[in-house]
């Protein structure tokens, strides 16, 4: 399964920016309203170590990370729903979405108009209406689209899966100045404003910096500024932990790659996100922890070390698994 995340917020708080960071994707980014006028969309690896780490040891130049897809989508305003700015034709696009990241503005700047024309003084309260707009929205789409489907079931009683806006899980992504990055007491008061949802502190400039540069420059740039993980790296984990997602490994001279699974999924159902035959005809599943591989070197040496497991169809997949299995149709 591949991860699709939906990119919401008001005109101009900077999610074609982080958009284009994310993605490297050059997508418009524009000090106005309804700069993006089309979803944007973007396919990009999961950064993952541990596939660098196998591809050395299996000696494979084909490396295949899980992928998130990120579709950003054009500012919402106060009555979207019913038409407003560019209407509800962007609402659409989000129930395609697994999950929703919504960029929320959390800095002062005079020199970048907000989309209601309002003066900040106070970030919190200003996120905090921010966001009661976005979901207000929402909200307001998924009344309409409930009466269109109660209308329809007049005439026909058939059972529809209706994936409404409201249900989707949220990410915050505030979008901090330099400062906000490293103050733990507004982060402190945003968290709280919407608990128990995940949230997650960028600054959309300094993201936009970074592109271009390999993992190392990142890392040292990011430092400098008292941060460890750059945005994507912190909405990916942020969308695992808000979804229930890990990952499992398959190794081999032909290619290494990393899986998409839910926690919770057995040995049958991991092998299914490869292919439906493996899952119809699993007969087994041959498990070796990546912590172990990683530390003994080789296949053989978990073996010889007796980490080398035999797995039926009840077993459990954990997070970074080493999977070769065994099938039969």
């Amino acid at each position: 399964m591949n991860l699709k995340c939906g990119i919401v917020g008001l005109p101009n708080v900077g999610k074609s920016t982080l958009f284009n960071a994310l993605t490297n994707a050059g997508a418009l980014a524009a000090n106005y309203p309804f700069a993006t006028i089309e979803p944007n969309v973007g396919i990009v690896p999961v950064p993952d170590e541990r596939l660098d780490v196998l591809a050395k040891m299996y000696e494979t130049e084909k490396v295949i990370p899980a992928t998130v897809e990120f579709e950003s989508l054009a500012g919402l305003v106060a009555g979207a729903s019913k038409g407003e700015g560019l209407g509800n034709k962007f609402l659409a696009h989000i129930r395609e979405c697994q999950v929703i990241c919504h960029v929320v503005r959390a800095f002062i700047n005079d020199d970048i108009v907000r989309a209601d024309n309002k003066i900040e003084d106070d970030i919190v309260a200003q996120a905090k209406d921010d966001i009661d707009i976005i979901n207000l929205e929402l909200r307001l789409a998924d009344d309409e689209t409930r009466e269109k489907i109660a209308a329809k079931r007049k005439k026909d009683t058939g059972d529809e899966n209706v994936p409404y806006l409201t249900d989707k899980p949220v990410i915050y992504m505030f979008n901090v100045d330099e400062s906000g990055l490293t103050d733990i007491a507004l982060q402190d008061k945003l968290r709280t404003l919407v608990a128990p949802a995940q949230a997650v502190f960028v600054n959309a400039k300094l993201e936009e910096e970074m592109a271009g540069m390999n993992a190392a420059e990142k890392h040292e740039f990011l430092a400098s500024y008292g941060v460890e993980n750059d945005a994507l790296g912190e909405l990916i984990k942020a969308a695992y932990r808000t979804l229930g997602l890990q990952s499992f490994l398959t190794a081999g001279k032909k290619e290494v790659r990393a899986w998409t699974i839910h926690q919770g999924d057995t040995a049958p159902q991991a092998a299914g996100t490869i292919h439906t035959d493996f899952e119809r005809g699993f007969i087994a599943a041959q498990i070796c922890s990546y912590e172990d591989l990683a530390r003994l070197g080789s296949e053989k040496a978990v073996r010889e070390a007796g980490l080398m497991r035999t797995e039926g169809k009840t077993y459990i997949m954990r997070e970074g698994d080493v999977v070769e299995f065994k099938f039969n149709v």
